[in-house]
């Protein structure tokens, strides 16, 4: 049993690292313009820029987690530390493209290092149930409280300074890491750990890197590519014979035995669609806010934040509510308020009262949060205490993929609903607009709702107020066939939750879990 003098001095070292680990995930969007132009960088580039990140973080989440358990979870968080630190210095300096990419590329291997340490370390400090729980709401929390802050701190540096600037603010959070981290984080491994299957560090890598990037570029071109087709079947190929795999190895990445738990399988469930819901909101919002009602990147960010910030409220007020409703009870009803929110979703129009939007934004942020409380507190409850970072990899991994789900899943019902609801003004059906044809102008129109703004640009004004008008009511089409599929993903979600983690613990203690994996 691991002594610590000072639990909770760690877990403000654990929210700080995985606060600004979120807020470097959304953070870049709106850089990305202003970089593409200053370094020259092509579309495939910035496309590049943007996603190898994700694409890093996620493949390697799993053998970072193993590595901890293996090599000490406090050493490791040291040096993914150390590592984002100067990565952020090389990325926010990068004279090329091509060095931004890889600068990027590191960031991601050193996020890999860092997500899964701070939940395990966090498992292995607070050894109480009750105290567990809330110090992963809290974390949750500030992971919740990052994907909003992020827009808003862009928009706020890139008002005053250079792109750049959006990641040198990791290098003095990252300092403080370091020194704070030596000096409270206690050191914790698995004393036990077998050697690293190399092959199966390689299988979860090329798999999930595989299913990530095929859900991306699906969202962006769509299924008929053969680099998505190929993507995605290799990726579901490489990911069905790494769990093959697992199951015969002595000292597997993932102890695949542990998804034959209901609290374990269906918390790892239930945070990946919680997830999915979370990315396709911000999605939604972020090109409707600015391409709808016309507002800038900086506002539609501040818009945003209440729904994070009361995510951070939800995940403290999670381990108050299970003693009174159950695990399974919490969880169902944080999605419940997320189904509830959606469906007011459907009611936006091309004129906003922000009043009105304001409670559903926040009883959706309350409803995330407690479901994502829980269920980290689940996945981690249900793992032998030696395997909490492999067991905080999945967790990870799982958010990492419905991330990339909601956008592609999403993205693709709001693209093709906009697409067979547009109905183009006469004058872009033929003839001769604004110097291209009418055709043309026309089926660059039915691109995106950008693409119709961009269009209406170069029209006559009665022309392009028609198009703008048309583009925008097609695109709310999509918005509200988008959260109709979401509400009742989210509704059908929570019966599984209350069905799944029935019958778990209220509060699991630490020796319920000793015995079950002795």
């Amino acid at each position: 049993m691991t002594s610590v003098k000072n639990p909770w001095a760690c877990l403000a070292i654990a929210c700080l690292a995985t606060l600004l680990l979120s807020l470097d995930l959304t953070v870049l969007h709106l850089a990305l313009p202003s970089l593409a132009a200053d370094l020259g960088a092509g579309s495939t580039q910035v496309l590049w820029i943007g996603d190898i990140y994700g694409f890093a973080l996620a493949g390697l989440l799993v053998t970072m987690g193993n590595l901890g358990d293996r090599v000490g979870r406090k050493r490791l968080l040291l040096i993914g530390a150390a590592a984002f630190g100067a990565a952020s210095v090389v990325t926010a300096y990068a004279p090329t493209p091509e060095l931004l990419i890889a600068a990027r590329a590191l960031l991601g291997v050193a996020g890999a290092t860092i997500m899964p340490s701070t939940l395990s370390i966090i498992r292995n400090v607070f050894t109480e149930p009750g105290e567990r729980t809330a110090a992963i709401g809290i974390w949750s929390g500030m992971s919740a409280a990052g994907f909003a802050i992020g827009p808003v701190v862009g928009g706020l540096l890139l008002d005053h300074f250079w792109w750049g600037s959006v990641f040198l603010i990791n290098v003095p959070v990252m300092a403080v890491v370091l020194v704070g981290g030596w000096l409270v984080l206690p050191e914790s491994r698995n004393p036990h750990a077998g050697r690293l299957d190399l092959l199966s560090v390689g299988l979860s890598f090329a798999g999930i890197v595989g299913a990530v990037y095929a859900l991306k570029e699906a969202a962006n071109k769509g299924v008929d590519h053969a680099d998505v087709l190929v993507a995605g079947a290799g990726g579901i190929v490489l990911l069905g014979w790494f769990w093959w795999r697992q199951r015969r190895l002595a000292e597997p990445l993932i102890d695949v035995r542990l998804f034959a738990r209901r609290a374990f399988s269906a918390s790892i469930l239930t945070n990946l669609l919680a997830i999915f819901a979370m990315s396709a909101m911000m999605l939604m919002f972020a090109w409707y806010l600015q391409l709808v009602l016309g507002w800038s990147p900086l506002m539609a960010g501040l818009a945003q934040l209440p729904g994070g910030l009361s995510g951070a409220v939800g995940g403290v007020l999670a381990a108050r509510l299970i003693p009174l409703l159950g695990r399974n009870g919490v969880v169902a009803l944080g999605l419940a308020m997320n189904a509830g929110s959606f469906l007011y979703y459907t009611t936006l129009g091309t004129e906003l009262n922000y009043l009105t939007l304001l409670p559903a934004l926040i009883v959706g942020g309350v409803g995330v949060g407690f479901a994502f409380t829980v269920n980290n507190d689940n996945v981690l409850a249900t793992a032998p205490r030696q395997r909490a970072g492999a067991a905080a990899a999945v967790s990870e991994t799982a958010f990492e993929l419905g991330g990339a789900l909601g956008i592609a899943v999403l993205g693709t019902v709001l693209t093709s609903a906009y697409r067979s609801n547009l109905e183009l003004p006469a004058s872009l059906t033929g003839g001769v607009t604004g110097g291209v044809t009418g055709e043309a102008a026309g089926g660059a129109a039915r691109e995106s709702l950008a693409s119709a703004i961009a269009v209406a640009q170069g029209l006559p004004a009665g022309q392009a107020a028609d198009l703008v008008r048309a583009a925008q009511a097609a695109f709310l089409d999509g918005v509200h066939l988008a959260s109709y599929v979401t509400a009742g993903l989210l509704a059908l979600v929570a019966l599984l939750a209350l069905v799944g983690l029935r019958g778990v613990p209220k509060v699991i203690p630490e020796e319920v879990l000793t015995a079950a994996h002795s």
